[in-house]
């Protein structure tokens, strides 16, 4: 493997975007084409989350698993340099992470991540008909508590009364 020099190493790393990452490019393809409709990055809501939609009160956030600390997974290993360093900034961000889901919660906003790795190779398909599935889930299970059963009777009440004879 090449060894960098910290001025390499520092441009790498200071070259690596938040927005329109490959990840985040791969889910919005696949909502847009499923007819879901999103908001990018919303200053609105804590946290700026990647996508906002609105109409299923939902927040998804796509997380690279090397900057969140993705437990148990290839893609997250601590490099050998600077490893004090980067054990704080990796626990910060695990730690938004939570403080941001716990304050979207709050408000009655749910919250989806979508982890980097599962984007990759045979999970890709699986994990976007997760995603879909669950923001239908979301959507139905919202709508029906907003419309509770009438009071009294059997639940098979009518509307109007029948037509006298």
């Amino acid at each position: 493997m090449k060894q960098l020099t910290p001025e390499q190493r520092h441009r790498n790393m200071a070259a690596i975007r938040s927005r329109d990452t490959k990840p985040e490019l791969i889910v919005r393809r696949f909502l847009w084409s499923r007819g879901f409709r999103y908001r990018l990055c919303s200053d609105r809501l804590p946290g700026h989350p990647d996508l906002v939609l609105r109409k299923y009160r939902t927040c998804i956030f796509v997380n690279g698993c090397f900057w969140h600390g993705h437990e148990n997974c290839s893609r997250y290993s601590l490099p050998k340099t600077n490893t004090r360093f980067w054990e704080e900034k990796i626990e910060r961000n695990r730690r938004r992470d939570a403080d941001v889901q716990q304050k979207l919660a709050q408000m009655g906003w749910h919250s989806i991540v979508v982890w980097e790795c599962t984007l990759k190779g045979s999970r890709r398909a699986a994990t976007l008909e997760s995603l879909a599935f669950t923001l239908n889930h979301i959507f139905l299970r919202d709508r029906s508590s907003a419309y509770p059963a009438p009071a009294g009777g059997d639940g098979l009440d009518m509307a109007a009364e029948e037509a006298a004879e």
